[in-house]
């Protein structure tokens, strides 16, 4: 299948292709970075000022996006909103316009769609929380929702596992000199998933035409920021005394320090019911994977 990766440079989108391409997949890999190439793909233009040229793409990722890290100062936020906003306003144009449309779009979404909901059992069909994150995800979905024609499923991703990229790369230096610990009071739940799952999982909802609309992507097995932070310590052979309140989080870091304090308790009941098997469901296994004795460093 020729499938179109944009964000195909990002985090995610590298993993993705690699094990797209292993599988027979094509990929055009779309990205803002001119002059960028990946191997094995065609490369071509994302843009948010034009609909890109998806011609020839049977399914595509949108896996474009502005990072949510870092302090939210009002550039950052509008940068948030406007790379997701934009960027799938852009892809629908391209949708609206091809003369043979994709069979399916895969569109970029997050579990800050539910907000903070303590020990709420979130699925798919839980309905949507409140803050910025929260407003931003229904922003964003509703843009993908316009695409004509296309079965679509919205990926809402939880916080993503893996080496060398998203938290765990911010996390493990802080762990490994000993400075790790709870944030806040410990007790928020925090959705995750391995890369090497969550790859798997886009392709496995390009694939399977029964699914459509939201999809979680996340790990069976939540885990308590108290549990999350015991077990990258282990894995890491390293104590984890410390503990950063929350009031010094949200000096520090001001609107995103809600992202490590707020508490989302996400199954993947879609995923479950079509029979996606996760490689990696519980969070001890996945960290001892990605970053414990024999890992690749």
């Amino acid at each position: 299948m020729h499938i179109g990766v944009t964000g195909a440079t990002g985090f995610v989108g590298m993993k993705l292709i690699d094990v797209a391409l292993r599988r027979g997949h094509e990929i055009v890999a779309f990205t803002r970075q001119p002059g960028r190439t990946i191997p094995g793909c065609e490369m071509r233009r994302f843009s948010l000022d034009a609909a890109p040229n998806i011609d020839g793409c049977e399914a595509l990722a949108h896996l474009a996006g502005e990072t949510v890290a870092g302090i939210w100062t009002s550039k950052k936020k509008r940068d948030i909103v406007e790379s997701r906003v934009l960027g799938t306003r852009r892809l629908v144009e391209a949708i609206r316009a091809a003369r043979v449309k994709p069979e399916v779009l895969v569109s970029g979404s997050a579990v800050g769609f539910y907000g903070d909901r303590g020990e709420e059992e979130l699925t798919e069909s839980s309905a949507p929380g409140g803050g910025f994150l929260a407003e931003t995800v229904k922003a964003w979905e509703a843009e993908a929702r316009r695409a004509p024609e296309v079965r679509l499923v919205l990926l809402r991703t939880a916080m993503v596992l893996g080496r060398k990229g998203g938290a765990l790369a911010a996390m493990e230096p802080v762990f490994k000199m000993g400075l790790g610990g709870l944030l806040g009071n410990g007790r928020q739940w925090m959705p995750w998933i391995h890369l090497e799952d969550l790859a798997s999982l886009i392709l496995f909802a390009i694939e399977n035409m029964d699914i459509s609309g939201a999809l979680n992507a996340s790990a069976p097995w939540p885990a308590r920021n108290a549990e999350f932070t015991k077990s990258l310590a282990g894995a890491l052979r390293r104590p984890a005394f410390f503990r950063v309140p929350a009031w010094a989080l949200k000096a520090a870091l001001g609107g995103f320090s809600a992202e490590l304090l707020e508490s989302k308790r996400v199954m993947p009941a879609v995923a479950t019911e079509h029979g996606f098997g996760f490689r990696f469901s519980e969070l001890a296994p996945a960290l001892a994977d990605l970053c414990g004795a024999g890992a690749a460093q």
